[in-house]
């Protein structure tokens, strides 16, 4: 076969125990409209059929740069340091297995950093989606400023960077099970990496009520204090106390409001209404989806097996009308 030059982009998807879902990620890559890139799949010791799955999808698409790395189970830290560490792009891309990216992701990230070299990273809005046919839920997302990414997280993990970020940073830090990509951006922003924000919902999170997310939302305040534990001198001097005791002495008790120091509770509480709304949000689209549901099932029912409703008679409101 001749021989081809190295991608643009690597798509780097860590994957554990989520074959089910790893189709559909890779599927929205396949459909990119930027094609020079590769695909690198890590199975982090899933114990289901990640393997045999990904395996299917590579011999499926022969034609396509994608390849499967293996390694014990070591967190989606490890897993994405080491699908970059075997990628050949400029560009890094990474992908969680459960998500996926809409068709001009790389196209219009990639437009960003070719036309900009200041510019290191490029993040973009999210939709959220379920597993229910719900409509998607647009996420916008404030325009990047160093100061803001220090008081909450305002660029999502799935961001196109540099190379030279990933390898100037040391890579993302696997001592952190979650709030490790905030970690990560908060590195880049302390070495001097610099990001624009795409105001266009590019990435794709899927909604559902368990994985990492979920974990980070529930130990805000312990990502938080090993964040200014990472990053010293980004933070006062009060805060990295508490950041100390908090890893070194009794958690519990350090995390209490009263023990918190002003800056990490007020950005706290910022976060806990942003997460607050948004799970409104999508909780309102729940209850609206499966009431229409069950509106069309009693439409269906009744047109079945009632005559007509008569004229002058108030008809059930139909789903469009909800």
């Amino acid at each position: 076969m001749p021989q081809r030059s190295d991608p643009v982009v690597s798509v780097v998807i860590p994957c554990h125990n989520y074959a089910r879902f790893l189709p559909e990620a890779v599927s929205s890559v396949l459909a990119q409209t930027f094609e020079d890139w590769e695909l690198v799949i890590v199975d982090d010791g899933s114990t289901d059929n990640t393997v045999e799955v990904a395996e299917g999808l590579i011999a499926r698409h022969p034609d396509r740069r994608i390849s499967l790395l293996q390694q014990a189970n070591a967190g989606v830290s490890a897993a994405r340091n080491t699908g970059i560490e075997a990628a050949a792009g400029r560009y890094i891309l990474p992908l969680d297995a459960d998500d996926m990216i809409a068709p001009t992701m790389l196209e219009k990230t990639v437009a960003v950093l070719d036309s900009d070299p200041e510019v290191a990273i490029a993040s973009t809005d999210v939709f959220t989606f379920t597993d229910d046919d719900l409509p998607p839920q647009v996420m916008p997302l404030p325009a990047y400023s160093r100061e803001l990414l220090l008081q909450r997280l305002i660029m999502f993990y799935c961001s196109l960077y540099r190379r030279e970020a990933w390898q100037t940073v040391g890579g993302y830090d696997e001592n952190m099970r979650a709030g490790e990509d905030w970690d990560f951006w908060i590195g880049c922003a302390e070495h001097g990496f610099d990001a624009y924000h795409i105001h266009e919902p590019l990435f794709g999170a899927r909604n559902k009520d368990t994985g990492l997310h979920v974990e980070a939302a529930e130990n805000d305040l312990a990502i938080r204090a090993r964040i200014v534990a990472n990053h010293p001198d980004l933070f006062k001097p009060i805060t990295r106390s508490w950041a100390h005791a908090v890893l070194s002495q009794d958690a519990e008790v350090c995390l209490r409001d009263e023990n918190v120091p002003d800056d990490i509770l007020t950005r706290a509480a910022e976060m806990d209404q942003f997460l607050a709304a948004v799970m409104a949000l999508q909780r309102t689209t729940r209850v609206q989806y499966y009431h229409i549901r069950r509106m069309e099932k009693a439409l269906a029912s009744h047109s079945g097996t009632a005559n007509p409703p008569s004229q002058g008679r108030e008809e059930a409101p139909t789903a469009s009308a909800v």
